[in-house]
């Protein structure tokens, strides 16, 4: 009896480090991809964007703003382009964390954080590619100052 805990101990702890992964085929990334898909509904997220980008414009115009903005959204041709993309980008093992994780309450958590983050950082990321490629460009247009001769 004694000898059957210990082995069925061991064998939990050996399997436990195993990694269950998913054989990286078509139908598996697609079926994972619609995990992703259903715990991150892209007519949410867009919902969350255009909330947040409302809040720069006036008060009065906001709700045309948000009207306009999902009335001519196609959230289909949205889902199939992301659906597309994950499955050409990501292994099904990718795919099922990223399901697993945005699926979980933290992950739904933070999800809900994301656009306020987003519209905390993106001013910045913008400024600083604006100079980013100010400074490129002033390097590519200036002449190389000419080397003076060995003395």
């Amino acid at each position: 009896m004694r000898k059957c805990l210990i082995l069925g101990v061991a064998m939990v702890v050996m399997l436990s480090g195993t990694s269950w992964a998913l054989d990286d085929t078509p139908e598996n990334r697609a079926r994972q991809a619609d995990r992703y898909l259903a715990a991150t509904p892209p007519r949410e997220m867009i919902r969350d964007a255009t909330e947040q980008i409302s809040r720069s414009i006036p008060q009065e115009q906001r709700q045309q703003f948000k009207d306009l903005m999902t009335k001519h959204l196609d959230i289909g041709a949205l889902e199939a382009s992301m659906k597309r993309a994950m499955t050409q980008h990501f292994s099904a093992d990718e795919l099922k964390a990223l399901a697993n994780f945005y699926g979980s309450s933290v992950g739904r958590s933070a999800m809900k954080k994301f656009g306020v983050y987003m519209a905390d950082v993106m001013p910045v990321i913008r400024n600083e590619l604006i100079r980013a490629q100010a400074k490129a460009d002033l390097e590519l247009n200036t002449p190389e100052t000419p080397r003076k001769p060995e003395e």
